[in-house]
Formats: structure tokens, sequence, C-alpha cells
């Protein structure tokens, strides 16, 4: 169909400066250039909403580059644009200017992953209440169900703390122990909330994740030394869960 032909030859030179200007906008290749610009702009700004930290920790002009990198790469798989940008953490890992900052794609993961939680599914939290009603001689065979929004994140930097530390005006004090952090993203009621994860939180959730008991997923915890107890009760009051059986 030869409409349909203009069209998507329109929308390929929209979002590639090296595309030939569709035959439909001859003789108006100005007015297709400020409109392609446009466009561009306007995803570098998707990226700078979803990415604030980010943008704060390299400055405006390196961000603006490196999101202006990631769009002449990347383009929008969906007019619903809350969905573009996901893998901009993957692509800046692989960043050539970005290379001396190895704790900005952990960052970037952060980010994604707030964002994700932002807009998952509504589910009401398992209350830390409903733990004093399990039975303790089932406890080995609970089953846990992830809510909706919970994401964990483990990071080869402390990417929580530098994500916390930018989230008011001014400036950041740098982390108090530069190493690297196991974090959980949740959103146990309208907000979304991260917090760094204990030494084998991450562990316990990641395999509460993948269908193990409680009893499975306490294992490596016992067999350390550890609490099992004290992760679910931060796991459940961080709003991890929806229900359990």
């Amino acid at each position: 169909m030869p409409f349909a032909a203009d069209v998507a030859e329109f929308a390929r030179a929209v979002v590639d400066p090296q595309a030939a200007l569709p035959a439909a906008v001859l003789g108006s290749q100005r007015a297709f250039s400020v409109y392609r610009n446009n466009v561009a702009a306007g995803l570098i700004g998707v990226l700078e909403a979803r990415y604030p930290v980010v943008r704060r920790l390299v400055g405006d002009a390196f961000f603006r580059g490196m999101a202006g990198a990631y769009v002449a790469a990347r383009k929008p798989r969906s007019a619903v644009l809350i969905h573009y940008g996901g893998d901009f953490p993957a692509f800046v890992a692989d960043f050539p200017p970005a290379r001396d900052l190895p704790y900005l794609p952990d960052v970037a993961a952060l980010e994604n992953a707030w964002v994700e939680a932002y807009h998952a599914a509504e589910a009401d939290p398992l209350p830390v209440a409903a733990l004093n009603e399990l039975d303790p001689d089932a406890l080995d065979d609970m089953q846990f169900v992830i809510h909706p929004a919970a994401r964990a994140l483990r990071a080869k930097s402390p990417a929580a703390s530098l994500w916390a530390a930018h989230q008011t005006a001014g400036d950041p004090a740098p982390p108090a122990n530069w190493a690297p952090e196991e974090a959980l993203v949740t959103r146990p009621q309208a907000e979304v909330q991260v917090r760094v994860l204990p030494p084998g939180g991450l562990a316990m959730f990641a395999a509460l994740r993948e269908g193990a008991t409680l009893g499975q997923a306490a294992a490596p915890l016992l067999a350390a030394g550890d609490d099992p107890g004290a992760h679910v009760v931060g796991l459940v009051a961080a709003g991890a869960f929806c229900g359990c059986f």
C-alpha cells in the first residue's frame, strides 16, 4: 500500500538522521529537520525524567550526550513512553566515555527498578501481623507470593546509598562505606521505597521468588549461622510479599 509505505519511510527518517528525506517532505527540509530534532529532544527528556540521579552524577552536558547516543541507537518500540529506556543501564555499561564511572550502570539499574516498581500492578502487601498467625510446624513448607512491585538488585558499588544521597537538594554526602550493596525496591503503599538489604537478604528473596519453600530459602542462612527469621520479617515489613501459602 503506497500510503503505508510513505508512513514507514517518514517514521524511519524521523528517528534516523542518516536516512534519506521522505519524498513527502521534499521542499520542506528545514521544517522536517526541526521536527526530527524535537523528537530526539523529547526522547532525551524521557530519559532525563527516568534517570535523574544518573543525570546529577554526571552533569547535564554529559548526560544529554550519553542519552543522545542512546536515542540514536535505540528507537521506541511502543507508543507508551514509560517503557522507553528500560535497557539504558546496559547501554551505560557499554558507553565508552562512562568507562571510568563503574557505579553509573548500578545507579541506572536502581532507577529503572524504581520506575518499574512505581508502574507495577496494585496489590495489598502482606502485613507483618500475619506472621503471628502462621503455624510454626508448617513454616518450612511455606511459600511466599512476591509483590508485583518488588525488585532486588545486586550492585558492585554502593548504588542504593548513592541514590539515597541524591534525593534531596544540595551537595550529597558520599557513601560512608564504598562497597557493593544489595538493594530491595518495593512499593508497599503508594510510595516506592529503596533499602539496602543485609548480607543474605537478596539470596533469600531470590530463592523465594523462584518458588523455594521457606525452609529451602533459609537453609543457606542457617548454615552460615545467620537468623533467617530476621530476614523474613524485614522483607515482609518492606512490602516484598503480597501473600503466603
